[in-house]
């Protein structure tokens, strides 16, 4: 059980500081060397990942207004101290104990990082250069729903910090990512979007402004651009919300395909969420779509990480056969992308 913990907690600081938070890199190897916070984290949810969770119980308990010296550290917060926040990070556990035992053991990480629909709109592009119809986007693991709007930001995509494609500029978010590699991925033009749905079995009412609260103390503290964006985001997505179901994605699937219109082409997607699925949720989710790739073509496009990198993968399933292709590989964040096809 120890090597596990200890193996988790430096994987997840090492995932951190590649994603560039240097404040969470040295938290959770301070973390990882402190049994009493590490069963604290523990107390979560089965399945549930415990840095995330024990990190942003603290962040939403600063961002309601708790007054403490880690403040300092916390760049959403106005912070601008750099050194080791670990000392006032456990002295204000020490202090919200119970509050923070309470958020993590209650609360699920269900963050939406809004940066990663410059990943999908390649994604659906490309679906759309294999598959004429307009779309009928069922999403998995939605959380609020901030990605099931990909197609209302705009989006700026660079190369060595020249833009080489902008996307509605002038819209109230514009997300930036940019471009690694020889090859240009298809940007335009946008799919015909027939319908959207989401299927989540924890989903964020951005009308409560708990849940609210919890999505952007999900951010990484010292990312407050990440902030920013998530706060426009929620902005755009309560001017008209998305439909999101509520329960299990895999028992509310099967029906939700069956009502599908035979003339639009289906894509069932999801980022980065299937890999708090157990092995046999996996499996079920597969012989759910193949079961459907029996009565029309369906596509699944995949933004998971493949034990390697976080690769987005369109899969086609139709009379039993499923043709997996990877576009490309890209940052969890939507930092940047590379296309592979």
């Amino acid at each position: 059980m120890n090597d596990r913990e200890k193996t988790y907690w430096r994987r997840f600081a090492a995932e951190a500081a590649h994603l560039g938070s240097p404040l969470y890199e040295s938290l959770s190897l301070a973390v990882d060397e402190d049994p009493v916070l590490k069963a604290l984290a523990a107390r979560a949810r089965p399945g549930q990942p415990h840095a995330n969770l024990l990190f942003a119980a603290v962040h939403f308990l600063l961002l309601r207004g708790a007054q403490h010296p880690l403040r300092n550290f916390y760049a959403t917060l106005g912070g601008t101290e750099r050194g080791d926040a670990f000392p006032a990070f456990r002295d204000f556990v020490a202090a919200h104990w119970n509050q923070v035992a309470a958020l993590v053991e209650t609360r699920v990480t269900n963050t939406n990082e809004v940066a990663r629909s410059c990943v999908l709109r390649a994604g659906f592009v490309a679906l759309a250069q294999r598959e004429p119809a307009p779309l009928q986007l069922i999403e998995i693991g939605p959380s609020a729903g901030l990605n099931m709007i990909w197609d209302r930001y705009g989006m700026r995509y660079r190369r060595d910090d020249a833009v080489v494609m902008e996307i509605a500029p002038d819209a109230p978010l514009v997300l930036d990512c940019e471009l690694k590699g020889e090859i240009m991925p298809p940007l335009s033009p946008p799919p015909a979007i027939a319908g959207r749905i989401g299927l989540e079995r924890n989903p964020v009412d951005l009308s409560d402004p708990d849940d609210r609260d919890w999505l952007r103390a999900l951010v990484w503290p010292d990312q407050p651009q990440r902030l920013d964006r998530l706060d426009r985001a929620i902005a755009l997505h309560r001017r008209s919300p998305p439909e999101i179901l509520h329960g299990d994605a895999l028992a509310l699937l099967p029906d939700v395909l069956a009502r599908m219109p035979p003339h639009d082409a289906v894509c069932v997607y999801h980022t980065i969420a299937v890999y708090q699925f157990s092995d046999a949720m996996k499996e079920r989710l597969t012989a759910i779509l193949t079961e459907a790739g029996h009565r029309c073509p369906l596509w699944h496009l995949s933004f998971e990480f493949d034990q390697t990198d976080y690769a987005l993968t369109l899969t086609r399933h139709h009379d039993g056969l499923a043709q997996p292709h990877m576009l490309a590989v890209a940052q969890a964040h939507g930092g940047w992308i590379s296309w592979r096809s």
